[in-house]
């Protein structure tokens, strides 16, 4: 194993965390743009309980993926930022302004204010074309192309589904019952999408879509991430709701890894590799150690701010 290695495996775990943290406060909204029935405000308020304490620390993970991105591999950062402008820019303008109406709309006046649907719809816009560039990153065609649009149909279901069972722990009573069914709806969305992306895949005949579904690991990883989705159901049929959250973050986190077994050692297809894109030896020598002892205080810092906020 290479330091180029490690450097790329600390951001797809940096990736899988940022997954299932950021990933279900997106979610989040998008459930409160899907606001329904008598229960429309509660559920709404319940979501903005849930976000509020965490929404901005849980980016630290996507800034953390960014940063060692441009250090260990600046080729592949440079063509990000030229090949896929369009759809990392309307990410981060969706980023901003969620992070923005979501404050306004929390510490400003309700009546007749529009910052919740603001708020809610660049909560499905951000994920999306996030979706739409790991897409194209793994098949080198554009992002417009039907199987990264299908990638970000995909993750958008996908945090929707963690959001909803993350809810049914964070709320009791009728509203639990709301999200559970929620939880149920997308992890059907979830498993349908899962199987076109596999699909065009398989269509495609990428050295991704072979690695994703003839490789050795891959249909254990696959026969593990739909046992994971089957007992996140059984589990909320049961009222087991913490029991569904850790096999949700199984799915999401087998997702990730899955992406990311299948797309090594290419970092942009077709030709941008760990090996050609990173950055000087003496670089990375210096990264690595700068990365472990940035873990060893930001994982302890997070985990004490969950405890504060989630120990109910």
């Amino acid at each position: 194993m290479t330091l180029a290695d490690l450097a790329a495996g600390a951001m797809l775990a940096a990736l899988a965390v940022y997954a299932t943290t950021g990933g279900a406060d997106f979610g989040g909204g998008i459930w409160d743009l899907l606001a329904t029935g008598p229960r429309r405000a509660d559920q709404r308020r319940a979501i903005e309980a849930a976000i509020a304490p965490v929404w901005e620390a849980n980016h630290v993970w996507l800034i953390f993926v960014i940063v060692v991105l441009f250090t260990a591999f600046p080729p592949a950062f440079a063509r990000l930022g030229t090949q896929f402008h369009i759809p990392l820019t309307l990410m981060l303008i969706g980023i901003v302004l969620r992070g923005s109406a979501f404050v306004f709309r929390h510490d400003g006046p309700r009546e007749g204010s529009r910052w919740g649907a603001v708020f809610a719809v660049s909560s499905v816009t951000a994920p999306f074309f996030l979706g739409c560039v790991l897409g194209a990153m793994t098949t080198g065609h554009a992002w417009t192309h039907p199987f990264p649009v299908a990638v970000g149909v995909l993750v958008l279901a996908t945090f929707a589904f963690l959001a909803a069972v993350y809810l049914t722990v964070e709320t009791t009573a009728d509203l639990r019952a709301d999200f559970a069914r929620r939880a149920e709806l997308a992890a059907i969305v979830v498993a349908v999408a899962g199987a076109v992306v596999a699909g065009l895949a398989y269509r495609l005949d990428t050295p991704f879509g072979r690695a994703l579904l003839t490789s050795a690991w891959s249909i254990p990883l696959v026969v593990t991430a739909i046992v994971s989705l089957a007992v996140t159901l059984f589990a909320l049929r049961r009222a087991a709701y913490r029991i569904a959250r850790l096999a949700a973050i199984a799915v999401v986190v087998l997702f990730v890894v899955g992406w990311g077994a299948a797309q090594y050692p290419v970092l942009i297809a077709p030709d941008l590799t760990l090996a050609n894109a990173a950055s000087p030896h003496r670089t990375l020598a210096l990264l690595i150690p700068i990365v472990v002892g940035g873990a060893a205080v930001l994982v302890p810092s997070l985990w004490y701010l969950l405890r504060v906020f989630k120990n109910r």
